[in-house]
């Protein structure tokens, strides 16, 4: 005799999540994750990928660059979400609109470019899925950030598997998205002297 098996819970719809307010939440292959509080450091890294990208596409007229907090439904069905990414830093590119879009609610599909930043509770493994996951579905490229080691992990739609990784002054190489844009990652994780506590020793 063999046990039967165990069936899976059921997928939450989009009313249940939009029913728990200003709860942060992110869904993983079906599995819900209530998202911690991010600390300063975390969020002045992505704002700095934000100013720089956001002024480019603005320039260029490319689409938009949105913060942290756009829910992207990953073209889940809402009667069942099965998956829902919240990016640290996003670009959609204008082409990428839907035509019938309702903008007051989340966007139905994936972002052109998705930029995580690893925070300390967040798990290897639930990060690699979530890349799989944007680049499967259309995304074209997914960023991953880590601040304590400095580098970041360029992921494209043509390769599931390989990450690029850059540290240092070495440019990322952003032209499939950015053409002509230079960005560093010292500019990426560039902090003034005020934050690191050593702003107004002259004074």
């Amino acid at each position: 005799m063999t046990d039967a098996p165990i069936e899976r819970e059921k997928l939450i719809s989009l009313d249940d999540l939009l029913a728990m307010g200003d709860a942060r939440v992110e869904i993983i292959d079906g599995e819900v994750k209530i998202m911690a509080p991010a600390g300063f450091q975390h969020h002045f890294f992505a704002g700095n990928v934000y100013n720089i990208l956001n002024s480019y596409v603005t320039e260029h007229d490319l689409g938009v660059v949105m913060m942290d907090g756009l829910t992207y439904l990953m073209f889940s069905e809402t009667s069942g979400l099965k998956d829902l990414f919240l990016p640290d830093v996003s670009f959609i590119h204008k082409d990428d609109f839907p035509a019938d879009w309702d903008i007051a609610k989340p966007f139905p599909g994936v972002p052109t470019l998705a930029v995580e930043v690893m925070s300390p509770d967040d798990k290897a493994i639930e990060i690699q899925a979530k890349v799989r996951t944007y680049l499967s579905k259309g995304t074209q490229e997914v960023w991953v950030i880590y601040p304590a080691e400095r580098e970041i992990h360029q992921f494209r739609g043509d390769d599931l598997e390989t990450a690029r990784i850059y540290t240092g002054s070495r440019p990322i190489d952003v032209s499939a998205l950015f053409p002509e844009l230079t960005i560093t990652t010292d500019e990426v994780f560039h902090l003034p002297k005020w934050v690191q506590g050593d702003a107004k020793q002259n004074e």
